[in-house]
């Protein structure tokens, strides 16, 4: 597959998609402040950013509202109380688990909603119920996307037979998900070259979704860019998950549009995440979450390894090398 554009000019099909609340919450259990969600929509919009995900839609019923922020949940009323009537060119998007969302009764129509689109994240084995969520979304007027998470787990079989399935749905763009931030650009490109051919004989767009085990997320991000894919996932500094992801500000940099600007991004830094730091938060690539990525594992043991303080990393890489035998 030849690569699209060049170095020197962009592309106007790119949609920049800015995940720090949703995956950053991942990181703080999602309190953060009105000021700091409010303070990054503006930033946003000042930057031609084209999606904000605002965090997740979860059951109520599944998790305790008392030990999440408000970001976990996504109410419609918080939204609105941060966007008002959202008169910008910056679309609202959130994040729905497959198992995990109410969606019957907490998603209602977008004409009720400050919500532009919603993005299905799923592993293999739950495609049926992925594909039953963006039904209903899309009927009530949202637009979808799928996000395969765990790719690097699956079979070729096994996800080729999920794309053809997704492919012949509703769904309007379908996420590569590099979860556990074990891929290297070789591989996203074989990914990429695959998805796409899917978007091609289906019309859909393609995405990327990176995390940084391997200080990979904004290279393997531009690699799927330059194959065509179109949907790129960054969050502000990292923030995210264990290792975080592909920086927004760094992202910025790369793309040649006119329309992305660098500096308010700056100054939100400045005022938020260098507090964020501060206070202790934690995230961002570290030797814990580099062995995870390489040995293609959940994060989770490198994240409770962090919290522990721990620096006993040769230990630790023989634990996880053993859990693989």
């Amino acid at each position: 597959m030849l690569k699209k554009g060049e170095l020197v000019s962009f592309r106007p099909d790119i949609r920049v998609v800015d995940c720090t609340v949703r995956d950053g919450g991942l990181v703080n259990n999602f309190f953060f402040t009105d000021e700091f969600v409010k303070d990054l929509y503006n930033a946003n919009i000042k930057s031609g950013i084209d999606y904000m995900e605002f965090g997740y839609k979860a059951s109520k019923d599944q998790f305790d509202e008392s030990k999440f922020g408000k970001w976990k949940f996504c109410n419609d009323d918080d939204i609105r109380a941060i966007v008002g009537d959202n008169d910008t060119g910056l679309k609202i998007s959130v994040m729905a688990d497959v198992g995990r969302t109410d969606f019957r009764n907490d998603i209602i129509d977008k004409a009720n909603s400050p919500i532009d689109m919603v993005r299905v994240a799923t592993y293999i084995n739950t495609i049926p119920s992925a594909l039953e969520m963006v039904e209903y979304c899309h009927k009530k007027g949202y637009e979808t996307t799928i996000n395969i998470m765990a790719v690097s787990k699956s079979n070729d079989i096994d996800l080729d037979d999920a794309l053809e399935l997704i492919g012949r749905s509703c769904v309007d763009t379908i996420y590569i998900v590099d979860s556990y931030g074990s891929l290297y650009p070789e591989q996203m490109r074989r990914l990429a070259e695959k998805y796409l051919n899917i978007a091609d004989k289906y019309n859909k767009h393609i995405g990327i979704h990176a995390h940084n085990n391997q200080q990979l997320a904004f290279a393997n991000t531009i690699e799927t860019l330059t194959m065509g894919v179109s949907y790129l996932d960054s969050t502000v500094s990292s923030l995210g998950r264990g290792a975080g992801n592909c920086p927004t500000e760094l992202l910025l940099g790369f793309l040649k549009n006119p329309k992305y600007h660098i500096s308010p991004l700056l100054t939100f830094i400045e005022k938020h995440i260098v507090k964020l730091r501060e206070e202790g938060l934690v995230w961002g690539y570290d030797i814990p979450y580099l062995l995870t990525g390489r040995l293609n594992q959940h994060p989770r043991d490198a994240i409770q390894f962090t919290k522990e303080h721990r620096t006993d990393y040769k230990a630790f890489y023989h634990f996880l090398y053993d859990k693989e035998c």
